[in-house]
């Protein structure tokens, strides 16, 4: 075990041509992609919006619709990074053999690592803004404080892009991603409030749900879709940073340990 592969990460701007390369290829399945990502939140958003919302007309001070939409925003822009962070950034480093190639140029796996973890984040922001779009042309919200979302969902992207590769670099195939879905970003979606307040929850489920990033990330997405300042914004948004430099972090250490063998 070598102390350089704790040593603290060191930024640079080149980054940017990787996330750009990354860019390029996306372009070429652009409108897949988005479809893709905006049809599993939109159809969960108005299924259950719908058939709850007439059995559940107000929840949290709102419509059950909206209480949904707001989670919804959340969920999918944790999912769409979390997909893009574990699978294609696993397809990059193991499998197409990318970051192999990138790191024969002046490039190091510090700038190589952020660089996945920004795209894997613009992917969720785009796919946070398309549910957006869905949510204001259902008129589900009218308040100019639902713009925060978008930042927010770019924060959302961060966190768990950062915490997913921190099961790339372990991963040693595709199947090992099915444990953290199944043990990690379902349980989080049933615990921290997409489709009910967690208060609702038994206090020791209740307690869980108060760690984990997406508990954060909804207490601030649902009262800014409500057109009012989130309590304890800051400390949500400190959360979120926490987790988002906690994962580059370790998966970092993780990857510098995994490319050296």
């Amino acid at each position: 075990m070598s102390m350089q592969e704790f040593a603290l990460p060191k930024f640079s701007l080149r980054f940017f041509p990787i996330w750009q390369r990354h860019w390029l290829v996306w372009k070429k399945i652009a409108a897949a992609s988005i479809m893709g990502h905006l049809a599993d939140p939109v159809i969960y958003m108005l299924g259950l919006g719908y058939g709850l919302g007439s059995l559940l007309p107000e929840m949290g001070g709102m419509s059950y619709m909206a209480f949904l939409a707001a989670g919804t925003v959340c969920y999918s822009t944790m999912n769409s990074a979390s997909f893009e962070a574990l699978y294609s950034g696993f397809a990059r480093m193991h499998e197409q053999r990318t970051w192999e190639a990138i790191l024969n140029t002046p490039i190091s796996l510090d700038d190589v690592v952020l660089s996945e973890i920004l795209w894997a984040a613009t992917k969720s922001l785009m796919s946070g803004i398309a549910v957006l779009a869905v949510i204001w042309l259902l008129g589900l919200s009218h308040s100019l404080m639902s713009l925060w979302m978008i930042p927010l969902a770019l924060l959302i992207g961060l966190t768990f892009a950062s915490i997913g590769l921190i099961m790339t670099a372990l991963a040693p195939a595709y199947d090992f991603f099915m444990y953290y879905f199944t043990l990690v970003i379902t349980p989080m979606m049933l615990l921290c409030g997409v489709f009910f307040p967690v208060k609702q929850l038994p206090e020791s489920a209740q307690i869980i749900a108060s760690v984990l990033p997406l508990t954060h990330a909804i207490d601030l997405a649902r009262p800014l879709m409500n057109g009012a300042i989130p309590p304890q914004a800051l400390l949500h948004i400190g959360v979120l940073l926490a987790y988002t430099l906690f994962g580059f972090y370790v998966s970092l250490v993780l990857f510098r340990r995994r490319l050296s063998k």
